[in-house]
Parts: C-alpha cells; structure tokens; sequence
C-alpha cells in the first residue's frame, strides 16, 4: 500500500462516513485529489450512453451521468487484483452476463447486498451470471470480511485502482453501486445505491431477453428504466404509508409481461 493511495482511500472513507451520519441512501463523496479530478475532466470522454440507463436509488434522485462525465458504453479495461493478488480484467468473462458490484467492508448497504448477490449468482446459474465485487478498500480488511462472512464470488481489491475503477464508469465516488452488463460486454445499465430483490429480478429479466432475441439494447434499457422507477415510487410510498395500512409496494420485476 502506497501512502497516496492510503491517504486518498482514507479521505474517502471520512467523507463517506460523514454522509452515512447524514442519512445517504448511496454514499456520495467529492472526487478526492486535485490531479486525479483534473485528468478526469481532461481525459476524451467516453462513449455516451442515453442517460436513462444510469438508474438511481429513488425517483428524487436524478438519473443523469455527472456533469461532464458518461457511463461508458463498454466495460472499461480495468485490472485488479484478487483476494490472491492474482489481477484479473472485467475482460476475463467475456461471453457471460456480469452484475459487477462496487462496495467497501464499512459500507452498510453494501453489506446488505451481499446475500442478494450470492443468491443471484445461484439461482441465475442457467444464465450463466456471473458477480464479480470490486472492493474500493484496504486488502486486508476485505480478506477478513470475505472470508468471515463466506463471499463466493470473484472478489477484486483496489485502493487508489479502486477509485480509479470507479471513475472508469463514469461515476463520482458513490457506493454502493451495481453495473450489469451482457455478454458482448455492453453495458445494459448502472444502479446506484443498495440493490433490491425486485431490481435486480427486473434487471436480469431483461437481459434474458436481451439475449434470447426478444429484445434489442434500446428497448432492454428503456425497459429496466421505466421498471425501476415505478418500482422506486412504490418503495418510496410503501415507506411512507402508516403503518397500519398493510400496504405492499407491487413487484413489477417478476414478469416481463407487467412491464409497458
């Protein structure tokens, strides 16, 4: 570990903390060193994707790309190393559908995701899906969690390449947050904030039928889009309803039938 690369997943850690204190949904924290920031704007942007396949934890949140900066259209060619210092590219998999998962060990909802993730990889095994955690965090309190809690999955490790990794999708320092991409290595959406059930199920539907033909890119995006707005609304007033009323948010992610 290099003491920039501390410095600067230290810092990382502070902000988001403070934001955790605050209540954040996904943690949002400023880019962390001037040099870095500015060979971020400088740097060619990447190929745009339409904004709405950036999708956000609730229908408050904007679903744009940050000012100056796009998802790309591809996965970006990042290299990290594993739990045995083995690095690995997203590339690696090629030919299988990824959900590539940002996360930190000091991240709740990153946490929470965990057993979403593991069982996704389970029951989508037919699918071929493979997850694959990209932890922006210290190598060693990362081996510990893993290994404590039984993560299965293929786990990348970066501090400094963490966050760098990080702004190769287009997005500021904001954990957690999920990138599902198919085969060909087209990414077919972005999902900030703590994955749900529901989302993920309508997600993967989706690049079911990306795959089988029954739908192109476009509509695929289009569709998870709209699908994880409602699906955010019902949540958001679900959470609001008193709690007396029984009220149950619909789960439009079941079917590709309930989805316009």
């Amino acid at each position: 570990m290099t003491t920039g690369s501390a410095t600067a997943l230290n810092r990382f850690v502070f902000v988001t903390a403070l934001l955790l204190a605050a209540g954040a949904g996904g943690f949002l924290a400023h880019r962390l060193v001037g040099s870095r920031a500015a060979s971020l704007t400088a740097a060619p942007a990447p190929a745009q994707v339409p904004a709405r396949t950036l999708v956000s934890q609730s229908p408050s949140e904007p679903e744009v790309a940050p000012p100056g900066r796009s998802v790309p259209e591809r996965l970006p060619e990042i290299s990290l190393a594993d739990g045995d210092g083995v690095r690995h590219k997203l590339s690696d998999w090629k030919g299988r559908p990824l959900l590539v998962n940002f996360w930190a060990t000091w991240c709740e909802p990153c946490r929470k995701e965990i057993p979403l993730l593991k069982s996704l990889r389970r029951e989508r095994s037919a699918q071929a899906l493979e997850v694959v955690g990209v932890a922006v965090d210290f190598r060693d309190a990362v081996l510990k969690y893993a290994h404590d809690i039984g993560i299965d999955y293929p786990v990348l490790i970066g501090e400094q390449e963490g966050l760098d990794a990080v702004g190769a999708f287009g997005v500021d320092t904001v954990l957690p947050f999920s990138v599902f991409a198919d085969g060909q290595g087209r990414i077919v959406t972005l999902k900030v904030g703590e994955l749900h059930r529901d989302e993920a199920n309508l997600i993967l539907d989706r690049m079911d039928d990306l795959h089988a033909g029954r739908l192109d890119l476009p509509g695929a995006r289009e569709q998870i889009a709209s699908g994880i707005r409602r699906l955010s609304r019902a949540r958001a007033a679900q959470a609001t309803a008193p709690e007396s009323s029984g009220a149950k948010a619909p789960d439009p992610g079941k079917s590709h039938q309930e989805i316009p």
